[in-house]
């Protein structure tokens, strides 16, 4: 997903559910922020470079695909944009290392989505909000695709065919070339490079597949490599309105409108009264969809939404103490960014597969001497305490 979901339509669901015009800026922040909190930013705040949760084109080309890479890029990947929809997924064929990979692909409603949601509510800050609603937009977004470099994985058979509104149906182009926009009117996208390295970044995501899973409107058929030479139909219109109910329900829930967060529940009913127009956004044939999802926010709230930008919390961290830095807007989106990554990574490591690296539950083993984590052991007594 883009700007225009992350931000624009996250700060509509979080004022649907409850949320003050300032509450819902604040979540769409931290929504969007996701997709740009990188090793290198973090670095030039002096923050932990633990709470990377994107990485940069510069950063992928200086990792190193061996194991420790690999698990670093996991790390990331899979906890924040391709969220595993089932990790003990069973699977007939292939090696231990195949079914390790398999069951990192993403998904909607999976065990490990109802704890990023939890874990918001127990972290209670509304930057937690924020980043479990990026990471729940993207199990739709990013179903299918794997947070983990893989070409028997995340590879996309050529023959990739969109189906226009019409009901038509016509063969996708792709291209390599970075700085060409996608046509739209020609069906001609942008993609990564073929490349049949196992483990390039080049197939990492959905980089084969382009931006194709970011569109809202676009509706394809496409043949996966894990598929068992099996078309799967992307109805993106449909799972953005999903998506976007579910946001809905979940953040009622970390309103404390519910006593439970549960799987494959959406509050289609709230949103009822804006669906004709929801649904127009949705299905706009557009490379970027800001400005509509924006007069729609400011239409619903009667509020001015400011445009994002990247550097507007980052005096207030950078000039504060060091005790003072985990109550500024960014030190509680780090503190949340950590939380999330620990528990995806845990969750990971405890199911058998050595993909994301080893972890450590620290509720049952406590600190383990890994540094940028110590934030998150005295976050949590202050929480106790509080």
């Amino acid at each position: 997903m883009q700007e225009d979901f992350h931000y624009y339509a996250t700060y509509c669901a979080a004022y649907m559910a409850g949320y003050t015009h300032d509450e819902s800026l604040t979540i769409a922040y931290s929504a969007q922020f996701v997709d740009w909190c990188s090793a290198t930013l973090l670095s030039e705040l002096r923050a932990p470079r633990a709470a990377a949760t994107t990485q940069l084109q510069l950063e992928l080309l200086d990792i190193p695909t061996d194991l420790i890479g690999l698990q670093d890029i996991t790390r990331v990947w899979s906890s924040f944009h391709f969220l595993p929809g089932n990790l003990q997924a069973d699977i007939r064929y292939g090696s231990k290392r195949y079914r390790q990979i398999y069951r990192l692909i993403c998904g909607p409603n999976g065990e490990l989505l109802v704890s990023t949601v939890e874990l918001a509510r127990k972290t209670g800050s509304l930057q937690a909000v924020g980043v479990a609603m990026h990471v729940l937009a993207d199990t739709w977004a990013h179903r299918y695709f794997a947070g983990t470099p893989s070409q028997v994985i995340n590879n996309v058979d050529n023959r990739v065919v969109e189906i226009l509104p019409d009901g038509t149906e016509r063969p996708m182009t792709f291209r390599h070339s970075a700085s060409a926009p996608d046509d739209l009117d020609q069906g001609i996208y942008t993609s990564s490079l073929g490349y049949t390295g196992e483990h390039s970044i080049m197939n990492l995501g959905h980089g084969r597949a382009g931006h194709l899973p970011d569109y809202s409107f676009i509706r394809y058929r496409y043949m996966p490599a894990w598929g068992g030479y099996t078309e799967i139909l992307k109805d993106n219109p449909a799972d953005y309105y999903r998506a976007f109910c579910q946001m809905v329900y979940a953040m009622r829930y970390l309103r404390g409108e519910r006593e439970a967060f549960e799987a494959d529940r959406y509050d289609t009913d709230v949103v009822a009264p804006w669906e004709t127009v929801i649904r127009e956004i949705l299905e706009k044939r557009q490379i970027n969809a800001c400005a509509d999802w924006k007069a729609f926010a400011e239409q619903l709230s009667g509020e001015t939404i400011p445009d994002f930008a990247i550097e507007t919390y980052q005096e207030a961290y950078v000039t504060a103490d060091e005790v003072a830095k985990s109550d500024t807007f960014l030190g509680r989106f780090i503190l949340a960014a950590m939380a999330q990554k620990s528990m995806v990574t845990q969750a990971i490591f405890s199911s058998g597969n050595w993909l994301a690296g080893v972890s450590v539950d620290f509720r049952q083993k406590g600190f383990r001497g890994i540094r940028d984590y110590r934030a998150l052991i005295e976050a949590a007594k202050r929480r106790r305490k509080a």
